[in-house]
């Protein structure tokens, strides 16, 4: 990266911004989007965007309740033995060799 690199943003910002503005967007790193756009570009669809999932606002604030009491609830519930165990499974597990991927 050269010095004019750096500096050229701050000396001609309006030419800079405007060379930013017509870059092309950067398709997809998946092959599969990338094929979909490309038949329906040729094709002369536009494609289509992924709507967005909206959760029920009541069922995520059921969920909070729930999931903010559970831990608590159940760790009242176990004894100082029963919670050794717990621990000691976990940091077993965490420390277990794994295989390797080759």
């Amino acid at each position: 990266m050269g010095q004019f690199d750096i500096l050229a943003p701050l000396i001609w910002p309006g030419v800079c911004a405007k060379l930013i503005s017509i870059m092309p967007k950067r398709s997809s790193k998946d092959a599969n989007v990338n094929a979909f756009n490309v038949v329906a570009q040729a094709t002369g669809g536009t494609p289509k965007k992924a709507r967005k999932v909206r959760k029920n606002p009541h069922a995520v604030a059921l969920g909070r309740k729930g999931g903010l009491k559970g831990g608590l609830a159940r760790a009242k519930n176990l004894t100082p033995e029963q919670r050794r165990q717990i621990a000691q499974g976990a940091a077993q597990a965490r420390w277990q060799k794994k295989p390797s991927a080759s």
